[in-house]
């Protein structure tokens, strides 16, 4: 936990006080963003932005009468410092969600502590992260058991970690450097909600997790983040459950992704993968502390075979897609042969719930296995039957099968928790004791929530109809720093070889750029073809070094990025938000087409079934506002800083010849547009390199 240091910035606000009128807190919002603020002599290159007083006014409204704000916040506005200052100054309990871990890192090591110390006030500040982040001691124990352990990088990576665990005092797996991310090491040395044993741990009282809830509890600020929000929502245990009902200040940053993520949470889900992993631990759990006592090497192996004649049932189907499941099988597969696969997990199961029930008693490893056990059962029975209402069903294939269940949005979950019922505290959400006539502050931000000024796209997902609604532009000179390129020589993307033409003509535009460039693609199809083709193009090269994602952990690739010295990156997915490359090491993005989301995909077919029974139409009210923002965030990676330039590549001609072009191009940076190759070379021509080490705070 972090304490706030009073030094000689401190500002001398007085207590703000819920009981009067709002003017303390603005005031004290408003001095602290003034050209001769504390932020302007605590942050080297600050200047006043009226978009980020704006902003941080209307959190600060919020805090003090409670109720619900939706701020869209454009790049550069510096929305972190607009929620942040307030909510430290308020004097408030604040709970702030944001999208991934990298980004809690950054809040919680980076931007919280410089302002807390420039604010001067005495507020602690906590980190926390879901229970895979954090090493569990118990299992590291037991880790060298398990057959993986003695795989060569396993083995390595698993004796790193044993003499990182000597000398951690947080035990959060982000704090050792150079842990790939994707190393099998990670399972083993970790707990997740199924293997935990929770009080009856041997390992209990220096369990990481259990700290880090302790310091959240304690905090007045805690950094987490939206998996953790929705997934501890969903089973109500000790942590977020226990804090929630505590805050009355909830921030959500990055909250475009909170429906998606919320949707997986508030369904159920039952993976192959788990499967597995519960019979490994039956099989070593069995034969270390009751051996003889069942026959735990048959039943491991049945429910093995079980999980794996089920996973090898969509097998024909490519990695990555998603079956729509609403008859008996998913789309493809024999109903037969499916029914007959989920039969056999679930006698599997059941037999081995039979001998757990004998043991049970003989460690508290038997109780947490004879729990998972039941909880597989009845996950199968529920998958057993008919679909829920209002919910859609579908299996994932990938390295393992997933069938999912889920809700179409988070709208009716959101609104029962901003209505209070879910929440301590009574009617309106407000919260017992001296501030009780004040209801709940809840702030919605982010970069991109919608194309229209009531950012349906987001509200209407979430739930949020009557919240107060708040746009902040960017400050950028987009026009002065970046232009906007779409080549009309392309075939359309619904051509085979578009993909290997594009991949033809960034090179030649990377090459006379000196790489630079970050390629993001709307599919794992096109990033294979597109990585391969730049990738042999430029193999052997000294001056241009191609990275492809998923070819070495995402960080290495990140940070190879940033260093500059040439580099062309193509990728895809979690590349498209939330990676920020300011200064020369990035001056041409190129977006391949347009981000449609995927019209064969269960979700997207029953949202838009669900547009069209209302009379509704799918296209314009649902697939549009979804390439629309999936658009500006691919296009926001280009310009971060005022002194950044470049050029943003969009490879998909139909922005040119479809009506619906024009309403795609609104959403955009007002960049100047390129109409001729010869503009476009010219641009690149123009393009300067500037420093990557100076650049003022937001």
């Amino acid at each position: 936990m972090q304490p706030c240091p009073r030094g000689p910035l401190a500002l001398d606000f007085p207590p703000i006080s819920l009981e009067t009128s709002c003017t303390p807190l603005a005031q004290a919002v408003e001095q602290a963003f003034a050209a001769d603020g504390v932020l302007s002599r605590a942050e080297p290159g600050f200047r006043p932005r009226p978009g980020q007083t704006e902003m941080a006014l209307a959190v600060a409204r919020t805090i003090t009468h409670g109720g619900v704000l939706v701020a869209e916040a454009g790049t550069g506005v510096g929305k972190t410092f607009s929620y942040l200052v307030p909510a430290l100054l308020s004097g408030e309990r604040v709970l702030l969600s944001t999208a991934t871990k990298a980004l809690q890192d950054q809040l919680y090591g980076r931007d919280l502590p410089r302002l807390v110390q420039a604010l001067g006030r005495p507020v602690r500040t906590a980190l926390l992260k879901g229970r895979s982040s954090y090493l569990c001691l118990h299992r590291l124990e037991q880790a060298r058991q398990d057959g993986a352990a003695h795989d060569g990088s396993v083995a390595q990576a698993l004796a790193r970690i044993e003499l990182w665990a000597q000398s951690t005092r947080s035990g959060d797996l982000a704090e050792l450097p150079g842990l790939d991310e994707r190393s099998a090491a990670i399972a083993l040395a970790t707990s997740t909600r199924d293997n935990c044993l929770g009080s009856q741990c041997p390992r209990f009282r220096q369990c990481h997790v259990n700290q880090a809830r302790r310091e959240a509890l304690a905090a007045d600020l805690v950094v987490i983040n939206h998996h953790l929000f929705f997934a501890d929502q969903a089973v109500r245990e000790s942590g977020m459950a226990e804090l929630l009902p505590t805050v009355r200040v909830v921030v959500f940053d990055e909250a475009h992704q909170l429906n998606e993520t919320g949707v997986l949470f508030q369904g159920i889900q039952l993976g192959t993968g788990q499967l597995l992993d519960f019979t490994r631990d039956l099989l070593a759990t069995g034969l270390g502390q009751a051996r003889g006592m069942a026959d735990w090497q048959g039943l491991s192996a049945q429910l093995e075979h079980a999980a794996r004649d089920l996973r090898l049932l969509g097998g024909r189907a490519a990695p990555g897609a998603r079956l729509p499941w609403t008859e008996e099988a998913p789309q493809g597969l024999a109903a037969v042969a499916w029914q007959a696969a989920l039969g056999q997990v679930a006698q599997a199961c059941a037999q081995a719930l039979q001998s757990l029930d004998v043991v049970r008693d003989m460690a508290p490893d038997f109780v947490r296995l004879q729990a998972r056990a039941a909880a597989l059962s009845a996950s199968l029975e529920r998958f057993a039957g008919p679909c829920a209402e209002a919910a859609v069903r579908w299996v994932d294939v990938g390295l393992q099968l997933r069938l999912v269940e889920a809700p179409l949005d988070i709208a009716q979950s959101m609104r029962a928790l901003l209505q209070g019922p879910a929440l301590e505290g009574g009617a309106g959400g407000a919260v017992p004791g001296p501030v009780a006539d004040v209801p709940r502050a809840w702030i919605f931000t982010s970069a991109t929530l919608g194309d229209e000024p009531s950012l349906r796209w987001f509200t209407g997902a979430c739930g949020l109809e009557g919240a107060e609604v708040l746009r902040v532009e960017s400050p950028f000179d987009y026009a002065a720093q970046a232009a906007l390129y779409i080549p009309r020589g392309l075939p359309p993307p619904s051509d085979p070889g578009h993909s290997l033409e594009l991949a033809q003509w960034v090179g030649d535009a990377a090459a006379r750029l000196g790489g630079r460039t970050l390629v993001l693609t709307t599919t794992l199809k096109a990033l294979r073809l597109m990585g391969d083709a730049l990738q042999a193009r430029f193999a052997g090269s000294a001056d241009i070094e191609v990275l492809v994602q998923g070819l070495g952990p995402k960080r290495r690739l990140m940070d190879r990025f940033r260093a500059g010295g040439g580099c062309i990156l193509v990728a895809s997915a979690t590349f498209w938000e939330g990676f920020d490359v300011p200064g020369d090491a990035l001056q041409m993005v190129v977006i391949d087409k347009l981000p449609f989301p995927p019209p064969g995909d269960p979700l997207v077919q029953a949202r838009s079934q669900r547009l069209q029974q209302a009379g509704r139409s799918p296209f314009k009210d649902y697939a549009l506002p979804e390439a629309a923002v999936a658009l500006k965030q691919g296009a926001g990676r280009l310009i971060r800083h005022e002194s950044d330039t470049g050029v943003l590549v969009i490879g998909d001609t139909r922005l040119l010849t479809m009506g619906y072009g024009k309403r795609l191009l609104k959403v955009l940076p007002p960049m100047r547009r390129l109409q001729t190759e010869q503009e476009f070379g010219e641009a690149l021509q123009a393009l300067t390199r500037t420093s990557t080490t100076d650049h003022p705070c937001p």
